[in-house]
C-alpha cells in the first residue's frame, strides 16, 4: 500500500499572525514556520495503516525551499520519502493552482490513498482536498475521525455535530483527517538522525507538466483585494448603583432589549 500525505510549512499558529501590506500576502518566515499541527494528524493516520498493512508513506508539500524542514519532521515521525514542489513560479497561487501541482506530483505515484488535513492553519479555507479528489478523480471522504482499510475498501467514521456517520469507499481515495483520528507521534532523536538520510525529491515546474499560466499568479483565481485588522468593540452597558435601587429595573430593561430576559 502506498499513501500520499499532503503537508504545509506554516508560520507557527502561536505566532502573531504578520501579512506583508504590499502583496497581501502571510509573511512566512522560515525562522517561525513548522509543519503544520494538522498535517501532523495526517502523517500519523498513514503510519498506523502502513503499520497494519505494510508499504509506504510518501510526503508532498509545495512552498519555497525551507519547507524541506516541515517534509523532514515528517520523515521524522516515520514517513519513507518527500517531494517537494518547488519553484519562483509558484509564488502567489491560489487554491486550485495549488492543488493543479500537488496533483501533477501525486498522480504518477499511483497511491492507494490520499490523505489531507481538513484545512490549514494559516488560510483555513478548507478548499484544497476537494480540488485535488476533482483533479485526481478520486473519491473524497471528509471529516474522518477513524479510519480503517479491509482489502480494497477504506472505512471512515465522519465526524458530524451530533455523531458520526460510516462511509466507504473503494480505492484509491482521498481521505481528509480531524483531530480526534489519533494524536501524533512526537519524532524520537532516532527518528530525526534517519530523516536526514531519507529521499527527498525537489522538483519545478517544468518537471510536472504543468503550464506556467495555470499556477502563481498567472493561473490564480482568486485575489485578496484587501487585509484589515479585527477590531475587537466591547459591547455592554455600565449601570451604577446610586443606593435608591433604580439599577435593578435599569439591569432588567437593559437584558430585555437584547432580549435575554
Amino acid at each position: 500500500m502506498k499513501i500520499c500525505v499532503c503537508v504545509k510549512h506554516v508560520p507557527d499558529p502561536n505566532l502573531p499572525v504578520q501579512v506583508d501590506p504590499d502583496t497581501r500576502r502571510l509573511v512566512r518566515d522560515p525562522v517561525h514556520c513548522i509543519l503544520d499541527p494538522a498535517d501532523e494528524y495526517g502523517v500519523e493516520t498513514a503510519l498506523r495503516l502502513v503499520m497494519g498493512h505494510g508499504g509506504e508513506v510518501v510526503v508532498v508539500s509545495m512552498g519555497p525551499p525551507a519547507a524541506e524542514d516541515a517534509l523532514r519532521r515528517a520523515m521524522a515521525m516515520g514517513a519513507d520519502r518527500a517531494i517537494l514542489v518547488s519553484d519562483e513560479a509558484l509564488a502567489g497561487s491560489d487554491v486550485l493552482a495549488t492543488a493543479r501541482a500537488l496533483a501533477a506530483v501525486i498522480r504518477p505515484e499511483q497511491p492507494d490513498l490520499v490523505i489531507c488535513a481538513t484545512e490549514s492553519t494559516d488560510a483555513y479555507t478548507g478548499l484544497l482536498p476537494g480540488a485535488l479528489a476533482a483533479l485526481l478523480d478520486l473519491p473524497q471522504l471528509t471529516f474522518a475521525r477513524a479510519v480503517t482499510i479491509e482489502g480494497n475498501t477504506v472505512t471512515v467514521q465522519r465526524a458530524t455535530e451530533t455523531g458520526y456517520q460510516l462511509i466507504q469507499a473503494a480505492l484509491p481515495a482521498l481521505i481528509t483527517v480531524t483531530a480526534s483520528v489519533g494524536e501524533p507521534r512526537y519524532p524520537s532523536f532516532k527518528g530525526l538522525m534517519a530523516a536526514k538520510r531519507k529521499p527527498l525529491d525537489t522538483r519545478g515546474v517544468a518537471v510536472l507538466g504543468v503550464e506556467p499560466h495555470e499556477v502563481g499568479e498567472r493561473g490564480a483565481r482568486e485575489r485578496v483585494i484587501e487585509v484589515r485588522e479585527v477590531r475587537q468593540v466591547k459591547q455592554g452597558k455600565r449601570i451604577v448603583d446610586d443606593g435608591n435601587g433604580d439599577s435593578v429595573e435599569e439591569i432588567l430593561a437593559f437584558l430585555r432589549s437584547i432580549q435575554v430576559v
